[in-house]
């Protein structure tokens, strides 16, 4: 038999203010590291999404894949390299705003 589902009030009240405690503040020394990191592993996926169509590219050639693994994996790494471009272009923006402001 299924037992019904119980909820107490008072503990629904500590779960929640279990999950709203404030988390520790980064500095701003290690969000950019963070952030850096961040970038480097999207970079770091997006040539390695280009090295994969490449041997799916060499594999086809010599008859081992399919075409359609090749195209499946070449548009994943052309919407990778068009996402990172619109990225990279916001950056630019968004520091060049930036230098734009009068201190």
């Amino acid at each position: 038999m299924i037992q019904p589902f119980q909820l107490n009030p008072a503990q629904a009240v500590t779960k929640l203010l279990e999950t709203a405690k404030p988390q520790q503040q980064a500095t701003p020394a290690e969000m950019t590291n963070s952030f850096g990191q961040y970038l480097e592993k999207a970079l770091n996926s997006v040539d390695a999404q280009e090295k994969e169509v490449h041997k799916l590219n060499d594999k086809y050639l010599i008859g081992e894949v399919d075409v359609s693994q090749v195209l499946i994996a070449s548009q994943k790494a052309e919407l990778s390299l068009q996402l990172t471009t619109q990225i990279r272009n916001k950056v630019i923006d968004a520091y060049q705003e930036i230098m734009r402001m009068s201190v």
